[in-house]
């Protein structure tokens, strides 16, 4: 799936990943989506909501792109 992915974005579709470069996409990936998570949440209870919803996750999109 991670290699679907990320060959979407290849110029040439005979670009392979290696089984390491792929498990290192998603490694980053999994830590990516997971920080997102914990950092809406945090945005959520910052605001005193008990539902994270997707203004919480726009709130903290900026910085965390930039924190990666």
């Amino acid at each position: 799936m991670v290699t679907k992915l990320v060959q979407r974005n290849f110029k040439d579709p005979k670009t392979k990943m290696s089984k390491e470069a792929t498990e290192l996409t998603a490694e980053l990936l999994r830590i990516f989506v997971k920080e997102a998570a914990l950092r809406s949440a945090q945005q959520a209870k910052d605001e005193s909501s008990v539902v994270v919803e997707q203004k919480h996750f726009e709130k903290i999109l900026p910085q965390l792109l930039l924190d990666f």
